[in-house]
């Protein structure tokens, strides 16, 4: 069973979304905070969530707070932003702060379970509403010398790597699609990780979506 933990100060609405991953195949909820402060007198080390889902406008410690506090101290644990902030920086603040995933409250059931799907199995969620939200937001900001540098001196197999790194498919997945082996993707990726000064797939995606080789 896949742990979640849910941190939201709706009580009601949390414990819905409780009963309704508990109704997944696979997971279980092992507990609910309030707020960041909350969650972390909650958490366990010996019996960690694998994923946390977590609002961002709460009391005491917000979601933006939790999600540093969360990257710094627990780092294997997975973050999938839950919310009703729809807006560009909330977007890019979270996953600066190492949110791997981020998801609208008016979503779906069954894009819930996708997304959590996606999170544990490959580590990262990234919807069409949500690279959209980014686009725009990449393009309303001029690109500096060093992005544009960085981009010109990418091979084209480096650029059709990121524009696939922006989908939902594993890094085996993209080996068959780009008729290459799974050794050869780790290096792609372990090259770009050093070459655009990111450590996570997420940086990938982000820099894909900004130059416009994102496969959405």
């Amino acid at each position: 069973m896949t742990k979640i933990a849910l941190v939201d100060d709706h009580v009601l609405l949390r414990n819905g979304l409780a009963s309704l991953i508990n109704s997944f195949s696979g997971y279980t909820v092992i507990f609910e905070a309030n707020s960041g402060k909350h969650m972390i007198e909650l958490l366990d080390p010996a019996n960690l969530p694998e994923v946390i889902l977590l609002d961002i406008t709460m009391p005491e410690m917000n979601g933006y707070e939790s999600a540093l506090w969360l990257t710094t101290h627990y780092p294997q644990i997975k973050i999938m932003a839950l919310t009703m902030l729809n807006d560009e920086r909330s977007i890019i603040r979270m996953f600066k702060n190492g949110a791997k995933g981020y998801l609208l409250k008016d979503s779906r059931p069954q894009e819930l379970k996708a997304a959590l799907d996606n999170i544990v199995q490959k580590g990262v969620y990234l919807n069409k509403i949500l690279c959209d939200n980014i686009m725009h937001s990449m393009k309303t900001n001029p690109e500096s010398d060093d992005d544009i540098q960085k981009f010109t001196e990418l091979s084209e197999q480096e650029k059709e790597f990121l524009g696939w790194a922006c989908t939902d498919k594993s890094y085996r997945e993209i080996a068959e699609l780009m008729g290459t082996t799974p050794k050869t993707i780790d290096m792609y990726r372990d090259t770009l990780f050093e070459k655009l000064q990111t450590a996570t797939r997420v940086g990938l995606a982000l820099f894909a979506i900004k130059h416009d080789i994102a496969r959405l």
